[in-house]
């Protein structure tokens, strides 16, 4: 068994085993500052759907409940003066100021539409619900941009895995090439990780 399919098994395991309501958590803390990637959850419930464990209306009813919970979370966290809790916390969470900063320009350049194309960018997806709350972004309009940009970018995903999955008996054939890059995106993680702890024990 290659390192990929050993991979994939391990995870959509995981997924199964926690079954609906952690994908919601998991997409629950997706949509707040956690470092946990869409990318990483979805294509493995779209194996699942693949498999006949989940079902699409499942995964995307819970997966649309977690992202709106935590974007709503963020929203609230923006709204009490959550720009000073990630400043003073986000590094822990892989997260920069400059991030923050970036998200707040992006939001204040393009307005309330930012809540719903933000949900296709890495990063700023993490963030985007906090300047909305630091603007009293009519709540219920950001609900409805939520739902729709993550909802659509869930599934996406979801879908993406599904296609895999069906087509797994060929891209297996290239598990070696595929391997390669999945051991150089895992050193890079490390490194990443390793080089950002230094820099909070730095500036610490």
């Amino acid at each position: 068994m290659s390192i990929t399919e050993a991979l994939v098994n391990f995870f959509s395991k995981i997924i199964y085993e926690i079954g609906y309501i952690g994908v919601m958590v998991l997409m629950t803390m997706e949509s707040m500052i956690f470092p946990v990637p869409s990318e990483a959850v979805m294509p493995f419930a779209g194996f699942l759907i693949y498999e006949n464990k989940f079902t699409w209306m499942g995964v995307f009813t819970y997966s649309t409940l977690g992202s709106i919970l935590g974007s709503s979370l963020s929203y609230i966290m923006g709204l009490y003066g959550g720009r000073a809790f990630v400043l003073k916390y986000g590094k822990y969470f892989l997260l920069e100021k400059e991030h923050l900063e970036f998200t707040e320009r992006f939001f204040n350049k393009y307005g309330e539409i930012t809540i719903l194309i933000s949900r296709f960018i890495p990063v700023v997806r993490h963030l985007i619900s906090i300047p909305a709350g630091m603007a009293r972004m009519n709540f219920y309009r950001f609900i409805v941009f939520t739902t729709i940009g993550a909802s659509a970018w869930n599934m996406f995903l979801a879908y993406i895995g599904y296609i895999l999955k069906s087509n797994w008996k060929e891209i297996m054939k290239y598990s070696k090439v595929i391997d390669i890059f999945v051991i150089l995106a895992l050193v890079g993680m490390v490194v990443y990780f390793v080089y950002h702890q230094i820099s909070i024990r730095k500036r610490a």
